[in-house]
């Protein structure tokens, strides 16, 4: 009689196997309140690297990194009349603290906008002050009435960037910079997973902004997933919190600005993108744990582990030694293999005789016998290689599940097929994105005829990668 296997196939049903994942990988759990998650130790180190990445790549940007209260007054999302519009459903109001009703109720931060705003207001007052460039590492509570881990939870970790600058070209120029030397180069680089670039049409943009930036991923399912996005605020915080500078000339000057985010839900985005039926797959630039080596058993192999973990440390990879001898080694093995370790190194007594180990890559799969004397030179290019094919296998899955339609028709059919279609906008247009909706397809996003972010909705030869979504 065949084992049962240790995940749901992904064929079989792929809610179902994201979950298994997420719980035989230890990475999360549901928390104790409806849409809340703790995140395990081995899924939070996913996000320290995704976090050490991006936090690299914000500062190289010229951001600074701030902290401001998760408590804001209800009365600052007011300000912002479409702003307040568009989080109101998702908020959480506290109304009493320390025993009495509070005077003014503080809202518990859905996003920094309106705080950051206020403050933002005191600190700019002339144009040697701008641009000013601020990042905060932060939870956010959004209520989530359909709760998924990582991917939709009613309270999440995110990086959120505010920026306020002297001109509407600086503040759109800042806003691509972020979108392109930032969030693509970490998601296609880091992440291995293959984005597409492009604009949110008017229904789907952020509320309060007047463009936002997007990147969408294709999952192993064939769905959307939005995985960071880069927002031109215009003017319209900058009015509501009277935020202005005294210009060269001397004139009293409305601020324009940014906010961009990225979140916890990057960790759905890798599961979704690399995992397969054996459980996760971690890209290796991204992995907090390259290598695994693990002693099958024996003292001397014990040894022998520990002593390659450290040259393997002080040649720059990153390490685990796995010496547990007194559990069983399949179980450890498939452990790994769970949780998505790149590389396996296993090393028993009669491998110790013949001064070779066994190199097992997750990535590509299989096994084969190394000297243990080649490895220091051999794993990082391995570990290259094999970063190499899960980015070429995302892009593989999504060029060739998307489909080129000239009808909203065929551009459901595509979504609703489990890939993505590509319309022209003009074809399709808000009453055609209307259509899709009643369908649970949306317009991901939009994007040039040679792939670039366009200017405008209605530029000439504008396309909509229309699919569903997460």
């Amino acid at each position: 009689m065949a084992k049962a296997p240790i995940l749901t196939p992904q064929a079989e049903d792929f809610p179902r196997w994201y979950q298994d994942l997420i719980n035989k990988a230890e990475l999360a759990d549901n928390g104790p309140v409806r849409g809340t998650m703790v995140i395990r130790p081995y899924g939070y180190g996913l996000w320290e690297r995704m976090q050490q990445e991006m936090d690299a790549r914000i500062k190289g940007a010229g951001a600074q990194n701030a902290y401001f209260p998760l408590f804001i007054p209800q009365s600052y999302l007011t300000k912002e009349a479409e702003h307040v519009e568009g989080f109101a459903p998702e908020l959480a109001v506290v109304t009493h603290g320390g025993g009495k009703e509070l005077e003014e109720p503080v809202v518990v931060r859905p996003t920094s906008e309106t705080i950051i705003n206020e403050y933002f207001s005191k600190w700019v007052q002339s144009y040697r002050d701008l641009p000013l460039l601020i990042n905060q590492w932060a939870n956010v509570v959004r209520w989530e009435m359909r709760p998924r881990v990582f991917l939709r939870t009613s309270e999440f970790l995110w990086q959120e960037g505010h920026t306020a600058h002297a001109t509407y070209e600086d503040a759109r120029d800042y806003a691509a910079r972020i979108h392109r030397d930032v969030y693509a180069d970490f998601m296609v680089n880091v992440l291995g997973i293959d984005v597409v670039l492009g604009r949110k049409t008017a229904k789907e943009r952020f509320a309060g902004a007047i463009n936002t930036l997007t990147l969408e991923g294709m999952m192993g399912d064939g769905k959307a997933l939005q995985l960071g996005t880069s927002h031109e605020l215009g003017q319209n915080f900058a009015k509501a919190f009277n935020t202005q500078y005294l210009s060269k000339d001397s004139k009293q000057e409305l601020v324009w600005q940014t906010s961009w985010g990225v979140s916890t839900r990057m960790v759905g985005g890798l599961i979704m993108s690399h995992g397969d039926d054996s459980g996760l797959r971690v890209p290796p630039r991204l992995a907090h744990v390259q290598v695994v080596v693990m002693a099958i058993k024996g003292d001397e192999a014990v040894a022998k582990v520990r002593e390659l973990g450290d040259r393997l440390k002080a040649a720059g990879i990153r390490v685990q030694v796995d010496d547990r001898v007194d559990t069983p080694f399949g179980r450890r093995a498939v452990d790994w293999e769970l949780k998505g370790v790149p590389v396996r190194i296993e090393i028993g007594p009669r491998d110790l005789e013949n001064g070779t180990a066994m190199l097992a890559r997750r990535i590509p799969g299989g096994k084969e016998p190394v000297t243990i004397d080649s490895l220091v030179d051999l794993l990082p290019k391995v570990l290259e290689e094999d970063q190499a094919q899960l980015l070429r296998e995302s892009r593989e899955r999504r060029e060739s599940r998307t489909a080129d339609v000239s009808t909203i028709e065929e551009a459901a059919e595509a979504a609703v097929a489990g890939g993505w279609a590509r319309i022209r906008w003009a074809d399709l247009g808000p009453e055609g994105e209307a259509k899709l909706g009643e369908q649970a397809v949306s317009v991901r996003c939009l994007v040039a005829e040679d792939g670039s972010v366009p200017d405008a909705d209605d530029a000439p030869g504008t396309i909509a990668i229309v699919g569903r979504s997460y």
